[in-house]
């Protein structure tokens, strides 16, 4: 029998509120599945991070995991279009250290950030028809020249370790150098195509329902199965930008009521330094 562990979140008056369930399907005395049907979250973006249902934090998996008793393997099904790279490495690192024998299966997709928690498989199972999607990183930044360098260094960092989890299910013979040539051209293959770099198996084609993303925008080599059509819904938007606007609005307005203008104007640069640097890379 499922069990439904509810996932909360703190809301802007530090009162929790439900975002969504993790379902902890198929568990027998030694078995759980876990399901990535959603974008991929981090904590940092604190209240302006809206959620959906199916997205997943690092905090939502570590609490599945927390709820399993004698569990020793776990299957990982995933159809999502990516998200935050720090949250999905810090998924990455909580099921690479948990107790337990990992199968992923790639339902349909497992693009950009997706891709990298795929990897924490001990197996990794793509349909023919499925796809599996790994480019470079990027961020939201602004200021000045000193900070944009700074954060084209934290992109090549994170680069770096994405590559490394890649080459852990390299193929015998494959280059880090081949990999981060796919990584920077943005690849997209089906499981036939990753099975030439990558240490996989394929299954018989999967009947899984196409995979919706806020990420897709960001895509430059997007297929054409998954562009948005006239009169289709293509998704919740990664951010919340409506809910990152009025939280703006509201601290400028207690900013400006108690400050002096030049003040005032040195707060509310500061103020939106901190929130765009806190959106998250992609």
């Amino acid at each position: 029998m499922a069990k439904i562990l509810p996932l909360q979140k703190k809301d802007r008056k530090n009162r929790y509120k439900e975002v969504g369930s993790i379902e902890i399907r198929n568990e027998t005395g030694d078995t759980a599945d876990l399901c990535f049907f959603g974008d991929i979250n981090s904590e940092s973006l604190g209240e302006w991070q809206k959620y959906y249902p199916e997205d997943k934090a690092p905090k939502d998996v570590q609490d599945f995991l927390d709820q399993l008793d004698g569990v020793k393997h776990i299957n990982v099904h995933i159809n999502s279009g990516g998200g935050s790279v720090f949250g999905g490495i810090a998924i990455y690192n909580i099921l690479k250290r948990y107790d337990a024998e990992i199968t992923v299966y790639v339902e349909g997709l497992a693009a950009s950030i997706a891709s990298v928690i795929a990897m924490a498989g001990d197996r990794i199972i793509i349909p023919a028809n499925a796809q599996m999607m790994i480019h470079k990183p990027s961020s939201v930044v602004w200021g000045d020249a000193d900070d944009l360098r700074r954060e084209a260094d934290v992109l090549d960092g994170c680069q770096k370790v994405i590559l490394k989890t890649y080459m852990q299910h390299a193929k015998e013979g494959v280059t880090p150098e081949q990999v981060n040539a796919l990584i920077d051209a943005e690849t997209w293959k089906d499981g036939e195509g990753w099975q030439e770099f990558f240490d996989i198996e394929v299954s018989e084609k999967s009947n899984m329902e196409a995979c919706a993303s806020g990420c897709f925008r960001y895509y430059r080599n997007l297929p054409e199965n998954l562009k948005e059509r006239p009169g289709e819904n293509p998704g919740p938007p990664f951010y919340d930008i409506d809910g990152i606007a009025e939280a703006i609005a509201g601290r400028l307005e207690s900013v400006l009521g108690r400050n002096g203008a030049p003040a005032a104007e040195r707060e509310k640069e500061k103020i939106k330094e901190e929130i765009l640097g806190d959106l998250d890379l992609i």
